[in-house]
């Protein structure tokens, strides 16, 4: 086989990960962060690149948004969302993460293959989506690739999809997003 044709598994699997995705859920997410003041977002690995890059978009649209870890972001607050991306659910670190907002007084998001992680039974809203996690032991779909890529891939496109729904209600569009993009580079 060669490279495209890897490629075209690929793609096809992303495409089929969408009917396992519930809107209710997603509509639920896409509520909570309008309704929050500020918006964190979590992840370790290849998952925590995929919420920088859905924390990236979230500033272009004016929305008050943090990773956790960097050094720039602020303290969360009552009623501030808290968004972790977790295959899993397991992650130490994340777990404590989430413990500390639930004591803060903030709302749990929980993105993952598995809901009921520790992260998912602290979670307010569970997204669930397709994959299977780093070891192969848990999820409920059966994909060609390594380790978590369908969830992460998966994951980058939803939280896209998130920022079109979010665009939509607001009724904003790129060219108003662009006046937020860095422009020292």
């Amino acid at each position: 086989m060669n490279t495209t044709h890897y490629l075209a598994k690929v793609v096809q699997e992303l495409s089929q990960s969408v009917d396992y995705i519930s809107d209710s859920a997603a509509e639920e997410l896409v509520n909570q962060i309008l309704e929050s003041k500020k918006v964190f977002v979590a992840g370790a690995g290849r998952s925590g690149l995929m919420g920088k890059s859905f924390a990236m978009r979230m500033m272009h649209m004016g929305i008050d948004a943090y990773v956790v870890g960097e050094t720039v972001t602020a303290n969360l607050e009552k009623d501030d969302l808290l968004i972790i991306g977790s295959g899993s659910g397991e992650t130490k670190t994340l777990v404590a993460v989430a413990e500390k907002a639930k004591s803060l007084g903030g709302k749990v998001a929980a993105v993952t293959i598995s809901p009921g992680s520790t992260i998912g039974e602290l979670a307010d809203i569970i997204v669930k989506l397709p994959g299977v996690t780093k070891d192969q032991s848990e999820g409920d779909y059966k994909t060609i690739q390594p380790m978590g890529s369908l969830f992460e891939q998966t994951m980058l496109l939803f939280y896209d999809s998130l920022i079109l729904r979010f665009m939509e209600k607001k009724g904003l569009d790129s060219t108003k997003m662009y006046g937020k993009h860095a422009n020292l580079e």
